[in-house]
């Protein structure tokens, strides 16, 4: 797995890799941020980012155990995952190899106020999935993360990856 980063540089090293729509949104979260450490929700336009919106999720962030609730999830994220985890916490409705992955991706782009980039491959029900996700950190108040934008890129992976990942 590929994952992290600790600030949002302007280009960081992943983004030499990473699918060109991660890119993309890396940049546009960038734009929107201008001088602030992240931008507030009030900052994205859906219109600016309209081709993308299947492929976004919005996670509140709560100060219970629930953690981490879904608000938004695109369509594509609710047909690749054959449910609507909207309302869900986190913990109990993660798409992921196990909760304990899915809340450390959330933990880390909470606790560092930056950007968290994942690229990880892994089986589900029926097939095994390559995955590229981009956690994105929004404050209201510039300070405290209240929302993590998810932006997703998925393909089928035909054959079995090698063994250990």
């Amino acid at each position: 797995m590929l994952s992290g980063m600790s600030a949002a540089e302007p280009n960081p090293s992943w983004t030499e890799h990473c699918h060109p729509d991660i890119r993309a949104m890396y940049h546009y979260w960038l734009g929107k941020k201008g001088q602030r450490t992240m931008p507030s929700r009030r900052d994205i336009d859906p219109g600016e980012i309209k081709r993308f919106l299947p492929h976004v999720t919005l996670v509140d962030v709560v100060d219970d155990e629930r953690r981490y609730v879904y608000r938004l999830v695109g369509t594509k994220e609710v047909e690749l995952r054959g449910n609507d985890p909207t309302g869900q916490s986190v913990l109990t409705a993660y798409f992921a190899v196990s909760s304990d992955d899915a809340l450390a991706h959330y933990d880390a782009t909470r606790q560092s106020r930056a950007p968290h980039y994942v690229a990880d491959p892994f089986q589900t029900v029926d097939r095994y999935v390559g995955e590229e996700d981009l956690f994105l950190p929004l404050s209201d108040d510039g300070e405290t993360v209240n929302i993590i934008m998810v932006f997703s890129t998925v393909r089928d992976l035909f054959e079995a990856p090698p063994f250990g990942l």
